[in-house]
């Protein structure tokens, strides 16, 4: 193990974000260039190289974590990047927006602040790049064997370059003008610069991956096309279908999906726009949903300059403690401050949106909501409770409902949905159509990144083992293994 006391003569230190009346000005990532670099060996120093890690469970990708704590420790830098990238395509990614169940697994959080994980591992990776030990791994030979991959997110990635570096030759089908998917057009910049992709991209060209962005399969390229001229295809199209509000008002211009609003933000950053056509600027702004994606709306609208921004959650506020009913090791519900609250708004919990108002010009003016409260199992409203806040731009972060059909994939594909409405595969992520996979949020339904990249190797070495009838590539998780689904 890294240092035997370290768990007791070390605290937890994360990383150093830069203050708010600077951060959201700009678009930059919110944490100060090079603080973790100073601290991070010790803090490494605090894994206690637990004789069960649960933290390998706690992780879908199964990632090596003492192992590489242990040489983080050491400020062995490229072992530690060697094993980081054993079990993960993209821990840059990973470390900047996965929510970090194996910290919810650490056993040392039992009773302490856990390791600090997270912040190891984009310190690790971080470290790699600007050494130069992140390099193209072209295969030594090719299989003669095609594979389309439909969708650049996460998932698409991860099959894509597994299935590349197998030795196929790979395309990679994405409907947006760049590659990346969410990564790309639903993270924002302050999250994650962009930059972390551009330079993964290249180094999968150079492996020889290549990207046709601008193609929408089903309706610029119809199924039946793509499969004759690939040998397999891998579905991660993702779950795009955002959920709607039902409710009086929803016409009204100035409401919108929040995947409406996020992408715009990011083409501006991208130089595509100058200003968003849908601009939180001087608006009263209500976010509805309480997630990450929701915390994105936030953190956006504060950088644009928003009067106001009021987020709403229809669930109770969770506590800051585990429930009983959410016992470690498992990833608990827990109220979470992030950066976009830590710059201002308010959060308001067990309220529920009954319509929304506007102006004579039909642009949303106000918005109504209700308190209310499970009973039995069943959610009711709280007679008198009814308030109304203003809003003149609302943005509807409430999750997604499954794979986008409106484009006719799934029916030319002829595939078989599930009881949850998602893309249905097998063991080995085959749908019911002979030489077509699915991986990550179109199969899984949505889900976190980190999942999204475990189902994409994992789909590859199901199709490298249809295409060759064996497999060497790494397969962290089953599709039926929905343990640790949040």
């Amino acid at each position: 193990m890294a240092d035997p006391k370290g768990f007791l003569t070390t605290g937890r230190e994360v990383a150093e974000t830069r203050p708010v009346g600077e951060r959201v000005k700009d678009w930059n990532e919110v944490y100060v260039p090079g603080s973790l670099l100073p601290i991070i060996s010790k803090q490494a120093g605090r894994c206690m190289d637990c004789g069960i890690p649960f933290c390998h469970n706690g992780c879908p990708l199964g990632n090596l974590i003492p192992e590489w704590n242990d040489y983080a420790y050491r400020e062995d830098w490229s072992a530690a990047s060697e094993r980081l990238h054993a079990t993960n395509n993209f821990p840059e990614f990973t470390g900047r927006l996965c929510p970090a169940p194996c910290e919810s697994a650490c056993v040392l959080g039992i009773n302490q602040p856990a390791v600090t994980i997270k912040n190891v591992e984009v310190s690790i990776i971080d470290k790699a790049w600007d050494s130069g030990d992140v390099t193209p791994q072209p295969p030594e030979r090719l299989s003669g064997k095609t594979v389309a991959v439909i969708g650049s997110g996460p998932a698409g990635l991860a099959a894509a370059q597994q299935l590349t570096r197998a030795g196929h030759t790979v395309a990679v089908f994405e409907r947006a003008d760049r590659i990346g998917g969410l990564l790309r057009y639903g993270i924002p910049e302050f999250k994650m610069e962009k930059s972390h992709i551009n330079r993964r991209i290249e180094q999968m060209r150079a492996e020889g991956t290549k990207f046709r962005t601008e193609v929408e399969i089903g309706k610029d390229i119809d199924a039946a096309k793509l499969r004759r001229r690939y040998d397999a295809v891998v579905i991660a199209a993702g779950a795009t279908v955002s959920r709607d509000l039902p409710v009086p008002g929803r016409d009204l211009k100035g409401v919108h999906f929040a995947m409406e609003y996020l992408p715009l933000a990011n083409k501006v950053q991208e130089g595509d726009l100058t200003v968003s056509p849908i601009t939180a600027e001087g608006k009263h702004v209500v976010v509805i949903g309480g997630g990450d994606t929701g915390a994105d709306c936030v953190g956006t609208a504060h950088r644009q300059g928003a009067a106001s921004v009021t987020q709403l959650e229809i669930m109770p506020q969770p506590g800051e403690e585990r429930n009983a009913n959410q016992p470690w090791p498992t990833f608990p519900m827990l109220y979470k401050v992030t950066s976009a609250h830590e710059e201002g708004g308010e959060r308001l919990y067990s309220v529920s949106t009954t319509h929304f108002e506007g102006d004579e010009d039909g642009n949303v003016q106000s918005l109504h909501l209700i308190e209310v409260e499970f009973k039995d199992g069943k959610l009711e409203q709280k007679a008198g409770t009814e308030r109304v806040i203003p809003a003149q731009l609302v943005t509807l972060a409430m999750g997604f409902t499954g794979t986008d059909q409106a484009n006719g994939l799934v029916q030319q594909f002829g595939l078989e949905l599930d009881e949850r409405g998602n893309v249905a595969r097998d063991e080995n992520y085959a749908t019911n159509v002979d030489g077509v996979y699915v991986a990550g949020d179109a199969g899984r339904g949505q889900s976190l990144i980190v999942w999204a990249i475990a189902e994409g190797r994992s789909a590859a070495r199901g199709v490298d083992r249809f295409l060759t009838g064996t497999s060497a590539l790494h397969a962290p998780i089953r599709p039926t293994d929905r343990s640790l689904t949040v």
